[in-house]
């Protein structure tokens, strides 16, 4: 479904299974299935084919203002997400432009507003989609850190939230090791190892804490 969102119709049987590494033969059963499940595909072996309706997204509706936001922040997190995060926005985009109506699926396309960044900022040195499950999931984590000045480290920590700032992604984290909120910048982390220490169910009082005292320091 998202290869038939998201590739220029019509699509051929060739096209989809050179995308997914299967071959034509399981396409075309494929399509059967989701046309089973509801799925509108026009097309036919020879011709490709068309995501008409996507049966598994339901109704959307958008003022003009809203579909502006919403490509202003998907370009955003594709211009400065991680690579999983970049991904997982244009997925979304794509979805999004084929179940709007055809007008507002143009404005989608064609929007006013954009996000573009000259210089991406660096690539986290861990896997940054394990460490926003670890933050999920409130499971304490053991990585190696390398400080502005070069030193490094080994650190335990419970990670609170991940923030683009300024330049870099860094992380929010409670520090074993200092005992106190520490700002970790992700291109500076490297072999994360996700415990089964459990610090649930405090994040979230940490974190406010955390910002409470960013706020008090900024105002300072």
């Amino acid at each position: 479904m998202q290869a038939l969102r998201s590739l220029p119709p019509p699509v051929t049987a060739e096209q989809l299974a050179n995308e997914l590494s299967v071959s034509m033969r399981t396409i075309y059963r494929d399509i059967d299935t989701l046309r089973g499940l509801g799925a509108v595909i026009d097309g036919a072996a020879g011709f490709g084919f068309t995501l008409i309706e996507d049966a598994s997204l339901p109704p959307l509706g958008f003022d003009e203002e809203e579909i502006e936001a919403l490509v202003l922040g998907l370009r955003e997190v594709m211009a400065v997400g991680d690579p999983s995060l970049a991904d997982a926005a244009q997925n979304a985009f794509s979805k999004l432009r084929a179940r709007l109506p055809a007008k507002q699926a143009h404005r989608l396309e064609h929007a006013v507003l954009t996000a573009t960044r000259f210089e991406r900022p660096p690539s986290p040195g861990i896997d940054a989609k394990t460490l926003r499950r670890a933050a999920w999931e409130e499971r304490t984590i053991q990585f190696d850190y390398i400080d502005a000045s070069g030193t490094p480290t080994q650190r335990s920590a419970d990670p609170l939230s991940i923030v683009f700032m300024q330049a870099s992604h860094c992380l929010m984290a409670y520090c074993h090791l200092r005992k106190d909120f520490r700002v970790f910048r992700l291109d500076r982390m490297q072999n994360l190892d996700v415990t089964d220490g459990s610090f649930r169910p405090r994040r979230v009082p940490l974190l406010r804490e955390f910002r409470k005292r960013l706020l008090s320091e900024g105002n300072n």
